[in-house]
């Protein structure tokens, strides 16, 4: 009940818009004709409306009749979404499961999973957030998020569970018309001392950890979509991950630069990780995408 309404009254109510009669609502509803005619006539009278037009063979709805049957729907369809989500709750699914996703992890083996856990538990609330560089670690550690893809730079803390999903190439790369790209040989650090290096930064923390910064002069970047428009302006050199640039590198818009030992210190790649909190253990939901992702992706 909802003040003077019930679901129940507005059950009747759409199974009339649907079925076109009040004996045809009482079969499908296993009710007396006569109960669902006092049911709508209590509806009408406590809210003060008329409903349906009774004049003809059969009732049809008025005017503000067909405005209450959507709105008897939408109550109708949450108050089975409450019962669902309740349901799930009680059988260990957590109400809602927090993602944070880091800059560098892809998006496509995310997309598969979360469109089969939306299969799997479809009463599950899922909240996403996309992350500057260190900001999905972040928002493990103050609970906003029950797990992260992402890179933990430089090593997996202690107080993280981290498994490694995949492993992202980045590729020392710079704009076909830069001078870089015209060198014709190995690059030295020398080499790369005049120029801009495109630096992913972390917006929080920008002298915190950072991943081969090796130019002296950095312009820092929050998100990736950003710093590969400015390199494909051909304002420096960068390295970025392979499936963000495999295009730009097959028209020739892009162009790889060989580094000499010197600048190879840095790995040509980077670990992805599904963490999460070792004092916050995952739900059922977030143990079932956790799995679902390290079936499709694990190293």
């Amino acid at each position: 009940m909802i003040g003077n309404l019930s679901l129940d009254q507005l059950r009747i109510l759409v199974t009339i818009a649907d079925t076109g009669s009040f004996s045809a609502t009482g079969r499908h509803l296993r009710r007396a004709q006569s109960a669902i005619s006092q049911s709508i006539a209590t509806l009408e009278s406590v809210q003060g409306v008329t409903l349906f037009d009774r004049s003809g063979h059969r009732p049809t709805l008025t005017e503000v009749g067909r405005v209450l049957v959507v709105q008897a729907r939408a109550v109708l369809e949450s108050a089975a979404q409450f019962e669902a989500m309740a349901a799930s709750t009680v059988a260990g699914v957590e109400p809602e499961l927090a993602l944070a996703i880091d800059p560098l992890a892809p998006s496509a083996p995310l997309i598969e999973s979360l469109s089969a856990i939306r299969e799997a538990f479809p009463h599950l609330a899922v909240s996403f957030s996309t992350e500057g560089l260190g900001g999905a670690e972040r928002r493990l550690r103050n609970g906003e998020a029950a797990l992260a893809l992402c890179t933990l730079i430089p090593t997996v803390p202690d107080d993280v569970t981290a498994l490694p999903l995949l492993s992202v190439r980045l590729w020392p790369v710079v704009a076909s018309e830069h001078p870089l790209a015209k060198l014709g040989r190995r690059v030295t650090v020398a080499d790369l001392k005049p120029y801009v290096q495109l630096v992913l930064s972390d917006p929080v923390s920008p002298g915190g950890p950072s991943y081969g910064v090796t130019g002296c002069h950095p312009w820092r970047f929050v998100d990736l979509a950003r710093r590969l428009d400015f390199l494909l302006a051909g304002f420096g050199w960068c390295r970025m991950p392979e499936h963000l640039i495999a295009d730009h590198l097959a028209s020739g818009r892009l162009v790889p630069l060989e580094l000499t030992a010197e600048l190879q210190s840095t790995p040509d790649s980077l670990p992805i990780y599904a963490a999460h909190m070792q004092n916050r253990a995952l739900g059922k939901a977030g143990r079932w995408l956790l799995n679902d992702l390290t079936r499709r992706l694990c190293m």
